[in-house]
């Protein structure tokens, strides 16, 4: 069986997981999704890097209506998690948001969704590490 293609080309990367963005070379922040000029600075020649897989939780709430393309399950929760170097992304968040907590460590992965058509893509999430 192969694989459900990606949400997107050029987001994330699968073994290991990690999101695909992009350091300045002036300013030295990251960003993603990757960019080629930096949103922070505006410099020219952003250089690809490899961010995550490890972060905290930063914000939350619960997404209860399908927004427009989805076909999988609501509620579920979205929000941010401040990854290790400080960049904070915008994500899925796999847990039940009656257990979600500032700070919580948090790990990304890469699942499987469906489309409101039925088919499946690939796309990535941020889950409570184990134990946390």
């Amino acid at each position: 069986m192969n694989p459900a293609p990606p949400v997107a080309a050029g987001l994330f990367e699968t073994d290991p997981p990690r999101l695909c963005g992009s350091r300045c070379p002036v300013c030295g922040r990251a960003a993603f999704p990757r960019h080629d000029v930096c949103p922070s600075c505006g410099a020219a020649g952003c250089e690809p890097v490899r961010l995550g897989p490890r972060g905290r939780l930063w914000a939350w709430t619960t997404v209860t209506s399908r927004p427009p393309g989805y076909g999988g399950p609501v509620p579920y929760g979205f929000g941010v998690v401040e990854l290790d170097d400080g960049l904070r992304v915008v994500t899925r968040l796999a847990l039940p948001l009656d257990d979600a907590r500032f700070g919580r460590p948090m790990h990304l992965r890469i699942v499987e969704v469906r489309g409101e058509d039925g088919e499946a893509f690939t796309t990535w999430e941020f889950a409570p590490e184990p134990g946390s």
